[in-house]
């Protein structure tokens, strides 16, 4: 089966090869190998170079705990971005759980 490739923006792929940056120089200034960090992240170093490379195609959450391993910080302070989840929580409980797209009367 054909598989469409997927378009990005153009500041989706430089925020990503940002970050594919910062990983591969946190990861150098600790002095670990590829196969070190692999290791401790849990991931295989095909895994690893692809986020290394920018590969917009890598699970989020595999890239953000590497960058976490190699002292990268995703966000300035935790407790703000706790505050913010409540509040976004909250805020979705509050709405529908389903959009429902309303029927037009159009019969005139």
């Amino acid at each position: 089966m054909y598989m469409k490739k997927r378009a990005y923006s153009k500041y989706t792929l430089e925020a990503i090869n940002l970050l594919a940056a910062q990983i591969k120089l946190g990861r150098k200034e600790r002095g670990w190998t590829e196969e070190e960090t692999a290791e401790r992240a849990g991931i295989s170093r095909t895994t690893l170079r692809k986020i290394e490379q920018g590969d917009p195609g890598c699970a989020l959450g595999l890239v953000f705990e590497v960058a976490t391993l190699v002292g990268i910080k995703l966000f300035d302070d935790p407790v703000p971005i706790r505050t913010q989840l409540q509040h976004a929580e909250d805020k979705i409980a509050l709405l529908p759980q389903r959009i429902r797209i309303p029927e037009v009367d159009d019969d005139f």
